[in-house]
């Protein structure tokens, strides 16, 4: 069993859990996720590792209760315990195994938005570690709905927040903030990486194309059973097929097709409402019938 040693409210419905779990914690690194298993009839839920610390053998992570099992995963509170906690899974980010005197003449740009900023944390935290300058942009509706700033302070050589409604930071989506900083500040940068909502993703890997700039996006929210058997996290990368799960969850941006990417999320939703509803049928007290044949 895998005790919650820390449970935190980060923003509406956005929870941070720290596990205990010496072995993943010796052995993650940054880009790579787990699968949690909330008890002994649970589903799978795949979820990027957000911080991990191999001498009090913890691993954070962070979720949004979105679906019948997130709700459930985020209801735990500390001291209970989750039934599985499989991983490190995946591949690290590239830049782990790349040469550091070479990634150290690297300028690295991190796009975050929404829950996908805290998986964004442990790379930008790594450079830093390795003496690798990188600047920051999270983005966020508003700024209530703002994780991880006071840590990615701590870490990215510049922070940058951009909010839609103009409550904190630039006014305005992260794709104006990337041209505002290149054209505008004279930034120069070697490599892009963006992690959040997949239509946000999209449109950066469009923006920074305009800039030859190299983007790697991660696929994370695609992944169902983070194995590979399931079939649902496939996606075209430059015209191939390939498994999130399996030969990600990162890739080069620019040749991913987002488009076959959210409409391969929106497939799951029908499925994800109903169990919703028979989630909260259950809680009421009542034998659910949803969606059954008579």
């Amino acid at each position: 069993m895998y005790t919650i040693l820390e449970k935190r409210l980060l923003a509406q419905n956005i929870y941070l859990m720290r596990i205990h779990a010496p072995r993943v914690a010796r052995s993650a690194k940054p880009g790579q996720f787990i699968i949690v298993r909330i008890d002994e009839f649970g589903e799978r839920i795949p979820l990027t590792i957000s911080d991990y610390n191999a001498e009090d053998g913890s691993v954070t992570i962070v979720t949004q209760a979105i679906g019948a099992s997130t709700q459930k995963l985020c209801a735990k509170n500390e001291g209970e315990a989750l039934a599985d906690f499989a991983g490190p899974l995946g591949h690290p980010s590239e830049f782990v195994s790349e040469d550091l005197e070479s990634l150290r003449k690297k300028r690295f740009l991190f796009v975050a938005g929404g829950v996908g900023t805290a998986p964004v944390y442990p790379q930008v935290k790594w450079l830093k570690e390795h003496g690798i300058k990188a600047d920051v942009i999270i983005g966020a509706k508003t700024q209530s709905m703002l994780i991880y700033t006071d840590q990615m302070r701590e870490v990215a050589e510049n922070l940058y927040i951009a909010t839609d409604d103009g409550s904190e930071g630039f006014k305005g989506m992260v794709t104006a903030l990337i041209k505002e900083l290149i054209e505008k500040e004279g930034k120069k940068y070697d490599v892009c990486v963006a992690i959040g909502p997949m239509i946000m993703m999209k449109f950066v890997a469009l923006t920074t194309k305009e800039y030859s700039l190299p983007t790697i996006a991660s696929l994370n929210t695609l992944m169902v059973d983070g194995t590979g058997m399931c079939g649902a996290c496939r996606v075209t990368v430059g015209g191939k097929t390939v498994f999130t799960c399996v030969d990600g969850p990162e890739f080069d941006a620019h040749q991913v097709d987002f488009d076959e990417a959210m409409r391969r999320q929106g497939m799951y939703r029908t499925q994800e409402e109903r169990a919703r509803a028979i989630a909260q049928e259950r809680a009421n007290g009542h034998q659910c019938h949803i969606g059954l044949d008579k």
